[in-house]
């Protein structure tokens, strides 16, 4: 419902302030010599319309709420229809200025009113989420393997709101372990449905088929018509998603065509170009910043102000790549007696409290200031603003094949894992959204990230 309220309000605030921009403090009520209307009357008229056409496009939907990119996309589509009937109506009623300036002002406002609505409201959900509240009671069906992975990424991502309370493997067992904690086999595969419709379950998660079968699942469905609980299947195309997958029905069977990953072509191009431009903006704006900076680290500690360390980039190859040191000089040489205190599970080396990093260096890590200098690494064409984490020479020797598609695309100053947990994640968490993004690129997904990437910043989880 507040949700709903705050669309609505979108709508008025957009009025009220594309008058304001015309006409001042004494606006005329004159539309059209036939109609004695104000921006601010016809905001309150167009405001349930906006609710409206915001419910036909199933933005209020509670799976589409809290999703994010799907509900930003149902509202870019909600918009369309509004203008649409807008435009009707300035035609038929012959208003001139609702034609010319309502659309052109109020309904870019409106979107974005509505937008940040949305989003204050994703987060607050999501906040919910994590702390239990709004989620959906969830039995995962399959192999106990699968079904380990599936609960461990539900866990991991608890804001999704599915809490798992079961698990239906099709073996005799009286839990699936995953880490430190065991999920109960609520019910057998031919006891399933009964469970479920006794009340015990919101949602029930296909980790995989084997277990029911192809045709016990459609039969599954049926069974569930009108129960109100969600059926979600996830596929075992793991780690491919969005634009790359297609269902294309063939004979009445629905076949999941995967397309190849787009590591090259025009998006790449403006890419390319976007953050070249951009990244040479940031350095003369940051510059004064990036000063003072480097003025605090060598006044505070012995040895230069940039700390130099070869990574490897797209293809395999090394570059020198440059930040604000952050640490004793010499750190590097002391890092073998810190071997033990290692916390990565992966090939990387990281330690919540590392004794060589310097105070500075600590609050420099905080907020990423220690970065800044890469930037100029995307001027050169060596980085990107978003990619994969650049690895060390001596991470590739413990590189799998997988680990290896890393390489296929320039690393980023900032990327999934970063705006996922930074340094509080495994090592194969990291690896995956690493995968993820190589496989799904996107310019949206980049803009996605990147704003991610200042509210991670701003919150100062897993910097260390």
């Amino acid at each position: 419902m507040g949700v709903v309220v705050g669309d609505a309000i979108s709508v008025l605030l957009a009025g009220v302030i594309a008058e304001r921009l015309r006409f001042g403090a004494s606006p005329p009520r004159l539309l059209s010599p036939s109609l004695h209307l104000s921006l601010y009357t016809l905001s309150a008229v167009l405001a349930p319309v906006w609710v409206l056409v915001l419910a036909s496009s199933r933005v209020y939907d509670r799976r589409v709420i809290g999703d994010g990119a799907d509900e930003y996309r149902r509202i870019l589509n909600a918009i369309v229809r509004l203008v649409a009937l807008v435009a009707a109506a300035a035609f038929l009623l012959h208003l001139s200025l609702l034609s010319r300036y309502y659309v052109l002002v109020v309904g870019p406002l409106a979107v974005a009113f509505t937008i940040a609505a949305h989003w204050l409201a994703r987060q607050r959900l999501h906040r919910l989420r994590e702390a239990g509240r709004f989620t959906q009671r969830t039995v995962v069906v399959g192999r106990p393997h699968h079904v380990a992975d599936l609960v461990r990424h539900l866990k991991r991502e608890r804001y999704v709101g599915l809490e798992v309370v079961g698990a239906c493997i099709g073996e005799d067992a009286t839990g699936v372990p995953v880490d430190d904690a065991v999920v109960p086999v609520v019910a057998s595969p031919a006891d399933l449905i009964g469970w479920v419709l006794a009340g015990n379950a919101d949602a029930v998660v296909l980790a995989d088929a084997a277990v029911l079968g192809l045709g016990a699942i459609r039969e599954f469905s049926w069974q569930l018509e009108g129960s109100g609980v969600d059926l979600i299947v996830a596929p075992s195309v793991t780690g491919v998603a969005g634009p790359r997958i297609a269902v294309r029905p063939v004979a009445g069977l629905p076949l999941l065509h995967v397309e190849e990953p787009r590591l090259d072509g025009v998006s790449r191009v403006i890419k390319g170009v976007v953050e070249r431009v951009l990244a040479q903006v940031l350095l003369i704006v940051l510059a004064p910043l990036m000063v003072l900076i480097a003025a605090a680290v060598r006044a505070t500690s012995r040895g230069p102000a940039f700390y130099r360390q070869v990574r490897v980039g797209r293809a395999g190859t090394a570059f020198w790549m440059y930040k604000f040191r952050t640490m004793v000089d010499g750190a590097d040489s002391r890092q073998g007696d810190l071997v033990g205190f290692n916390e990565s599970d992966g090939p990387l080396f990281k330690m919540r409290r590392d004794p060589r990093v310097t105070p500075v260096g600590r609050w420099l890590r905080r907020f990423s200031f220690d970065e800044l200098p890469q930037i100029a690494h995307v001027v050169t064409g060596k980085m990107s603003m978003v990619g994969p984490r650049p690895p060390l020479p001596s991470e590739l020797e413990e590189y799998t094949d997988e680990a290896w598609r890393r390489l296929l695309v320039r690393p980023g100053l900032t990327g999934l894992w970063q705006v996922s947990g930074r340094c509080d994640l495994p090592w194969m968490e990291t690896l995956r959204l690493d995968l993820y993004y190589v496989e799904n690129w996107s310019l949206a997904l980049d803009f996605v990230i990147a704003l991610k990437t200042f509210l991670a910043v701003v919150r100062g989880r897993g910097a260390y």
